[in-house]
């Protein structure tokens, strides 16, 4: 049984002497594994279809246990950031999160469509990929329905005077309840008001419209504070390609 599904490779492994098994985020069928016979052949048709980042229409054959791909049909093979390290290993990161929050039979269509958003915004003059590495962790978070609550306090529900994000709590707290109990002054960020609208923003947006914005120093500081904190809260992995990045750039 043939079937047809749009989606983007997130990872492949070899298999044996010819193969590769690849794990692939669809539209349809959330992520799935599936055999690439004969793609490590150098003259195969699956050789750039089994690589990362590639998105297109998979035909699959679908067997007992698991999906052979018949053919590719590639849109976006993302070529531009296979030209510079750090695109790469920052894409590398974006799929190894999207691995980790997706399964088979989900409907991941915002995840996809966030995936193939944030590459796109890697070669966007505009942005920062510090930016956009911001951006995708803090907007999977949300995809996954664990949104912080960044619009009121949490606790007295008062707009005004909220200038603490408190990534345990998973959320903001005005002045006056950062200083009570169970908080007494523990455990929070003191951000601003710009930080704040832009965690809002983050989170309200569609997809389409989250890399449409740049951000001042002062900004990007502080969600390098807040989003790496909050995103480990809710992930009980250490990323591979994040220890590569991160060892990247600090040479």
């Amino acid at each position: 049984m043939q079937e047809k599904v749009t989606g983007m490779v997130l990872s492949g492994t070899p298999v044996g002497e010819y193969d590769k098994r690849v794990v692939i985020l669809t539209r349809e069928r959330g992520k799935i594994s599936a055999f690439a016979r004969g793609a490590r052949r150098p003259k195969s048709p699956l050789v750039a279809a089994s690589e990362p980042f590639t998105f297109g229409e998979f035909v699959l054959y679908q067997g007992r246990d698991s999906y052979t791909i018949s053919s590719v049909e590639v849109q976006n093979y993302f070529s531009e950031i296979r030209e510079e390290l750090e695109d790469i290993y920052m894409g590398m990161y974006f799929c190894e999160i999207a691995e980790y929050f997706t399964m088979e039979n989900m409907d991941a269509k915002e995840i996809l469509k966030l995936l193939y958003q944030s590459l796109r915004a890697l070669k966007v003059p505009s942005l920062s990929r510090e930016l956009v590495r911001r951006i995708f962790e803090f907007k999977i978070i949300a995809l996954n329905g664990e949104a912080p609550r960044l619009f009121a306090c949490i606790e007295c529900q008062k707009k005004e005077s909220i200038c603490f994000f408190h990534p345990g709590a998973a959320g903001i707290l005005c002045k006056v309840w950062y200083g009570k109990a169970p908080y007494q002054n523990r455990g929070a960020y003191r951000i601003t008001g710009s930080t704040i609208y832009i965690l809002q923003r983050i989170v309200a947006s569609s997809v389409e419209k989250l890399y449409t914005f740049s951000v001042s120093e002062q900004v990007m500081r502080e969600l390098n504070l807040v989003i790496p904190d909050y995103f480990e809260k809710h992930t009980d992995k250490k990323f591979q390609s994040a220890q590569m990045l991160d060892n990247l750039l600090s040479f």
